[in-house]
């Protein structure tokens, strides 16, 4: 598997598991397990390969300086939310907001995220949403 369909792989698994975990209304030890491992796995990829994609030459000023640092922002929320989920199911809650709570700052960031990304792709004509989709999607972007 390449470096590009994993990280599309995980992205989605990411935010799809945050969304179930959310919706549970008991804490479900696999969706915990899951996100963790899929959270820190994700991380890791960003780790030691670096990040999949630059701001892109339409994205200009204050906002093209931000870019990249806002995505290590998400990776580094995207750690902890991992590791304390982990550790939730370890019975060794880490300090901070409780799982429920944690899941709920984890989606509305992701929403964020995902509107910054389809406003670049809409209004800059960028491309952007085609970094993170599956090519079967393409023909509709």
């Amino acid at each position: 598997m390449t470096r590009r369909r994993a990280t599309i792989l995980l992205h989605w698994s990411v935010f799809l598991l945050a969304i179930l975990i959310m919706a549970t209304s008991t804490p479900l030890a696999a969706l915990n397990w899951a996100f963790a491992i899929c959270g820190l796995a994700m991380v890791a990829i960003a780790l030691v390969k670096g990040l999949m994609g630059g701001p892109g030459p339409k994205l200009q000023g204050a906002l093209r300086t931000a870019h990249p640092w806002m995505h290590r922002a998400l990776y580094a929320g995207l750690a902890y939310a991992s590791v304390a989920a982990a550790f939730f199911e370890l019975d060794r809650p880490l300090p901070g907001p409780e799982l429920p709570r944690l899941m709920f700052f984890v989606i509305s960031v992701a929403s964020l995220h995902g509107i910054f990304h389809l406003w670049r792709h809409t209004a800059l004509g960028d491309g952007a949403l085609r970094r993170m989709t599956p090519k079967a999607v393409h023909g509709i972007l």
